[in-house]
This record gives C-alpha cells, sequence and structure tokens, in this order.
C-alpha cells in the first residue's frame, strides 16, 4: 500500500501541513473568540470566559494526546505505516495545548482574574497543586509529559539510544491515564467528557496490552523452532 505513488505523494508533501493545519485548528478558534470578545463582537467563550478558555485547552490536550495513543494501532490496523509520520507532530501539540492550559489557568485565572501577583499566582498555583487533587494529578501528567516532548526529536533519539528513548516514551501511558483522571476529578457531576476519554483510552491500553502478550507468547515458540 505504500508503494503507491499517489498514496507516497500524500504522505510526504499533503499529510504533514494538513495535520499540521488541523492540530492548530482549536488554537486558532480560541483566538478568534478572543478577538471578537475584545472588540466587542458576538463569541461563544460564555459568560466565564476564563474558565472556559482553560478548560477548552486542556479538553484539547487531552483529546490530542488520545489521537498520538491511536496512531500505531490505525498503523497496524491500516498496515499503512507512513501515519506514524505524523505521530511526534500530534505528540508536540498535546504539549503546547498541555502547557497553554497550564498558562491560562496560571496567567488568566490566577494573575489576572484573582488580582494576584506574579508571585501570587505562583503561590496559588502551588497551593492548588497540594491541596486539590485534580490539579495535583493534571500537574504530574503534565511534568511526565515535559521530557517527553523535550526528547520527541531525532538528535535526542539518537542521544539516548533507541532502548533508552523508547523506555522513556512510555511513560506516556501513566501520563494519559493521571490526564484523564484529572479531567474527571476536575468536572463537576457525572458527566459525559470523562467517561468518553477514559473509555477511548481503555480501548488503545487494552490494544498495546493483548499486543505484548500475543508477543510474549509467540517468543517461546520462535525460539523452539
Amino acid at each position: 500500500m505504500a508503494r503507491n505513488p499517489v498514496l507516497r505523494t500524500f504522505s510526504r508533501h499533503i499529510m504533514k501541513p494538513l495535520a499540521f493545519w488541523l492540530l492548530a485548528l482549536p488554537g486558532l478558534w480560541l483566538a478568534w473568540q478572543w478577538t471578537m470578545l475584545l472588540t466587542g463582537g458576538n463569541h461563544d467563550l460564555g459568560f466565564n470566559p476564563i474558565e472556559t478558555t482553560h478548560r477548552f485547552l486542556g479538553d484539547t490536550a487531552i483529546r490530542i494526546l488520545l489521537v498520538s495513543l491511536a496512531v500505531t494501532p490505525v498503523r497496524d490496523i491500516t498496515r499503512w505505516g507512513p501515519v506514524m509520520m505524523i505521530r511526534r507532530r500530534i505528540g508536540l501539540a498535546a504539549f503546547w495545548y498541555a502547557l497553554l492550559h497550564i498558562l491560562a489557568y496560571l496567567g488568566l485565572d490566577l494573575f489576572l482574574a484573582a488580582g494576584m501577583s506574579v508571585s501570587g499566582a505562583l503561590a496559588g498555583l502551588w497551593r492548588d497543586v497540594a491541596e486539590r487533587i485534580y490539579i495535583t494529578l493534571g500537574m504530574t501528567a503534565f511534568v511526565l509529559l515535559v521530557p517527553l516532548a523535550i526528547t520527541s526529536f531525532n538528535r535526542m533519539q539518537r542521544w539516548l539510544g533507541s532502548r533508552r528513548w523508547q523506555g522513556l516514551h512510555r511513560l506516556v501511558y501513566p501520563l494519559a491515564i493521571l490526564a484523564v483522571l484529572h479531567h474527571g476529578f476536575m468536572v463537576k457531576g457525572n458527566q459525559f467528557g470523562p467517561w468518553i476519554h477514559g473509555g477511548i483510552l481503555a480501548l488503545l491500553l487494552a490494544y498495546r496490552l493483548a499486543g505484548m502478550i500475543a508477543r510474549a507468547r509467540s517468543q517461546p515458540s520462535a525460539s523452539a523452532s
């Protein structure tokens, strides 16, 4: 399938820029909404634009993170290897939306809305991390995401070596669990969003677990032959 010249052209010249703009769309939409808000136009940020902003960024980060985890299963099921070319781009987009989510909470919610100084906002963030379980989970997930973003480039992969790099990037699984739990503890009431995210993550983790079990079972027979 990958040898098809049409698919090869699509993979090299269309898929990467298309993925970039699709990943940028949520941020562009949010920027447009704030432009409309600040210029007095109609917007969809609701009566609390600050809360809407950092929650939208957090939801977007989780969804893109789940998409990044779905790339390998898509490759395995469709047998279309070139889809792996955009996995790094998707993972980095999840990191940037998560960073913007934290900056929106720190800068807009604590610094502007609460009227705190920079030091007060940082102190407020630390207090929230210590006292609110959903913020503790979210910050832990982000801390785990940082080294994955830093080492996502080819040079870092060569420097670490394939085995250590792969071991480090397995942190994506616990951080994804923490991110979904963060969302679940944050929302009020029994809302569908966290359950949908949790269900998708459970399927993706079950797929990987099944693959590990299948490989473990095939190794003894392969060595015996």
